[in-house]
């Protein structure tokens, strides 16, 4: 059921998009139709930035402004259908398991200047496990983030809004000691502190706006139950469309692709073949927004992977602007 709904909503996504196409393309034609002196909608056009909540994880350029503080809750449901394994095999959950997940996750966005701003990630979550006729549950911190953003370049004519990015990761979750009856669902974090440093575009194509994102993060080597841990470097890569209809203000569409690639980890000193880590997810979604306060709902699903749980997940935010 859950696969018939992202055919049936990617395919309307698409629908929608070729209609905004097409009426872009015949206001184009209208307006060549009329007087030069009549021609006063070029820059009106560049100042075109509708308020939406953007993808879920695909970052966007644009800062906030000069003492503008932006908050942005999370809320997560996510339920594991089953697993990929190192050769990236797909095996669903046995009859009668059960895995699935809360996670409530707060962002906050600060605006030191125009062009430069901090932000942070705080998330919580609650795990649950049923296997083999046997049940666990454990709820705790997860790892958090801190980011710093700068915009290299306004987005001008054919060139794209660019944003550079330095963030670090913060061993806030548990990662050791951990007790054998909870089934891993009292893991909540790696351990270690990974700095990260990436870029951010957007681009708008009217009645479309783009963003891309690529981070490379490197993990540090952490003590884990008295054994050396040496996670390998890590990069996400996200793409994210938005569509907004012309003529249903504060309506949009959201579809996103979420990558995730990282190598074999090193234990005392030896690298453990076939534990590299990778992920593909896509999201759609629909949003309603104004200046003040923008929402999303989305289902995000793990199409691919190794090493990972197969997930699908219903995914709600909101954005609000002080």
């Amino acid at each position: 059921m859950l696969r018939r709904a992202l055919i049936l909503f990617t395919l309307g996504f698409f629908l929608a998009a070729a209609t905004g196409s097409a009426a872009t393309e015949e206001a184009t034609a209208d307006k060549e139709t009329k007087p030069a002196a009549a021609e006063v909608e070029p820059a009106a056009e560049e100042e075109w930035y509708p308020p939406s909540a953007g993808p879920i994880v695909t970052w966007t350029a644009p800062l906030c402004a000069k003492g503008q503080l932006l908050i942005q809750p999370f809320f997560f449901y996510n339920r594991t259908r089953g697993a990929f394994d190192a050769e990236a095999k797909y095996s669903g959950l046995n009859k009668g398991d059960k895995k699935y997940q809360y996670q409530e996750e707060l962002f906050i966005e600060y605006g030191i200047t125009d062009r430069l701003e901090i932000a942070a990630d705080l998330l919580y979550q609650q795990n649950y496990l049923k296997q083999d006729g046997v049940s666990a549950h454990s709820s705790g911190f997860s790892d958090s983030y801190l980011y710093l953003r700068y915009c290299a370049l306004e987005e001008k004519k054919w060139l794209p809004h660019i944003t550079g990015i330095l963030q670090v990761k913060m061993p806030t979750g548990k990662y050791q000691h951990l007790n054998s009856e909870k089934l891993g669902t009292d893991s909540m974090g790696t351990g270690s502190w990974d700095p990260g440093i990436g870029l951010i575009m957007t681009k708008r194509f009217r009645p479309f706006i783009f963003h891309a994102d690529a981070v490379f993060s490197f993990p540090q080597k952490v003590m884990i139950d008295k054994v050396k841990t040496r996670y390998a470097g890590y990069a996400n890569y996200d793409f994210g469309v938005e569509y907004f209809f012309p003529k249903i203000k504060g309506l949009n569409l959201m579809f996103e692709v979420n990558g995730y690639l990282q190598g074999d980890t090193w234990y005392d000193g030896a690298r453990t073949p076939s534990t590299a880590t990778q992920y593909l997810n896509v999201s759609p979604g629909i949003g309603w927004s104004n200046d003040k306060i923008q929402t999303l709902i989305a289902y995000q699903r793990t199409l691919i992977g190794k090493n990972t749980d197969a997930n699908d997940t219903l995914v709600l935010t909101c954005v609000y602007t002080f």
